[in-house]
Parts: C-alpha cells; structure tokens; sequence
C-alpha cells in the first residue's frame, strides 16, 4: 500500500510517500521552507510571498505526487500553528484545493503532538518505557510525554514560541521580553516534564544535528538517530550565536531560507533543554507526517 502526507508547517512544508508494510519504504521525501508564519504576529495572515512561494511548493508535490501515482485527493494534508491563527488560511487553502486537489486539514495542538509522536515511534532502536519528545516548529513547540510500549501521550502542552516568532521577535527587539513572558507562562508544565534524555524533532533540531556533523549537505541518515551532549549543544550555541544568516548559508548550504531562523532555534533549544534539565539529545527524522501517513487519517476530534 502506497500512501503520501504533508505537513505543512508556519516554516516548512513537507511531503512524504512510503510504500507501507513489513517496513516503511520510503519513495518520496521532500523538505522546503516557504515561512507562512512569517510575519504573522504582527498582521494576522500569510503574506503574499509566502503564499506564492508555498503554491510552488504544492504544485511541485503534486507533479511528484502523479509521478508515483499517488491522487492528490487522497494525500493526508495537515496544516499547524500558523494556520490555526492566520485569518486567510481557509481562503488559502481552498485556493490549494482547487488548483492541486489538495485537501488541507488544520489540525488541533492535541493532534499535532499525537500523530508527531506516533512518527517518532515508528524508531524501533527506542527502549525506554515512556520518553519526552521536544517539537520545535515555526511558530510553536511542543514538549510530549509519552508511554512507549503503549503508544499512548502522558501529557502534552505547545508554547506559542517557535524559530519564525522568535526571529520576528529579534527584529523588532522584543524578544527577551516576549521569550521571557513564554516560559515564565509554562514554568509549572516543563518542571513536571524534566529528563535526562530529550527526543527532538523537525526541521530546527534536525538542521542543528546536521550542522553537529559538520556536513554542508543534509545527509538524513546521518542525523537520524545521532546522540551528542547537551554541553555540545551549548558549545555550537555559544560558537554560533552571533553568526548571521548569510554566515551560516555560506557554511552550511544545506539551510537555505531556514538559515534566517536557525540562529533563534539554537538559542531556543537551548534553553528549552536548560529548563528540562537534558543531558543528552536524540535527533530524530520522523515526526508528524510519518505519524499522519501510517494512521491514514485525521481523527474528527483532532481537526479545528
């Protein structure tokens, strides 16, 4: 059985199609920053460039979508945080439909830290009975608890904070205030969901894992799966800090648009991992759209 989903997130869109079995094998497994949430605080919609640039993306997953005979009616489309806000989502995403065929569904903070961790399950290298998976997206991230064996969330909240908000932040010199404001908010949630031991997924944490190994290139097998320190992590933080985005593309080509957004995931891994009390981080590939497309569909009670 064939099957394709996206996750269409506030920074990037993702598409994946896998022929399920035995195994998951994977045909199709793409990744491209559009940054819909961009700007969103201040004006409450998907700008024009943004939405232009993620109807090139759609149309060229669509393209690939029909080369592997895959109707794009039937693609498991999810859409985040950033869609749960903007106010010309819906209007958007009816565009998308008509021009793709593409049925978006914005989905509930509840049913993005479900189907992301049930994609970060399908790790079978995973031991412990229950682990905390950290999320961090463009305008939002979440931190889950989950009991492993049963494949069922302990608990589970999403802070309005992610790379693209807080880089928006940072030009506007708000964001010690704003960073401040956040996590004084969710002090009580992250004491009860402190661990040694941090699973982290999507685009922030896998670039950071890509960027540990050195690599100018993502090599995804190379970062799925990767352990380091969380002193290693403050010393890429420390080393990293004050490089611009032009710095960091020219270093790590492999970035593209999310070049502008890493230097705010770094500082905002790290202090997430600071209040958990991590000492060792586990990078994970799988998330969301690994969890969508082996579920096969979006429960009612997780669609907005």
């Amino acid at each position: 059985m064939i099957r394709a989903s996206i996750d269409i997130g506030s920074n990037s869109i993702l598409l994946l199609i896998a022929k399920l079995g035995e195994q998951i094998e994977i045909i199709a497994n793409e990744a491209n920053v559009t940054g819909l949430g961009k700007g969103l605080d201040e004006t409450g919609v998907f700008s024009q460039e943004s939405m232009k640039d993620s109807l090139a993306v759609f149309k060229e997953y669509s393209d690939i979508c029909h080369k592997n005979n895959v109707p794009t009616s039937q693609v498991i489309v999810t859409a985040t945080e950033a869609s749960r806000v903007a106010k010309n989502a819906s209007e958007f995403y009816s565009k998308v439909k008509s021009l793709f065929g593409f049925n978006v569904q914005i989905i509930t903070g509840e049913g993005e830290a479900y189907y992301s961790s049930m994609g970060v399950l399908v790790d079978q290298s995973i031991k412990q009975s229950s682990i905390t998976i950290m999320d961090i997206g463009g305008a939002s991230t979440e931190l889950i608890h989950v009991d492993v064996k049963a494949k069922k969330i302990l608990t589970s909240f999403s802070m309005p904070i992610g790379v693209v908000r807080m880089t928006n932040w940072r030009s506007r010199g708000i964001a010690k205030e704003e960073v401040s404001k956040v996590f004084t908010s969710y002090e009580k949630e992250i004491f009860k969901l402190k661990t040694s031991k941090l699973y982290c997924v999507a685009g922030t944490m896998t670039s950071v894992g890509n960027i540990y190994n050195g690599n100018s290139e993502f090599i995804e097998e190379e970062v799925n799966g990767l352990s380091f320190t969380y002193e290693q992590m403050q010393k890429m933080h420390t080393e990293y800090k004050d490089w611009s985005a032009k710095r960091f593309l020219e270093k790590f080509p492999f970035l593209g648009k999310r070049s502008a957004t890493i230097s705010a995931g770094f500082e905002l891994a790290s202090t997430v991992m600071q209040k958990l009390g991590v000492e060792e981080i586990y990078i994970s590939t799988y998330g969301l759209r690994y969890g969508t497309l082996l579920a096969g569909r979006i429960e009612d009670e997780f669609i907005c």
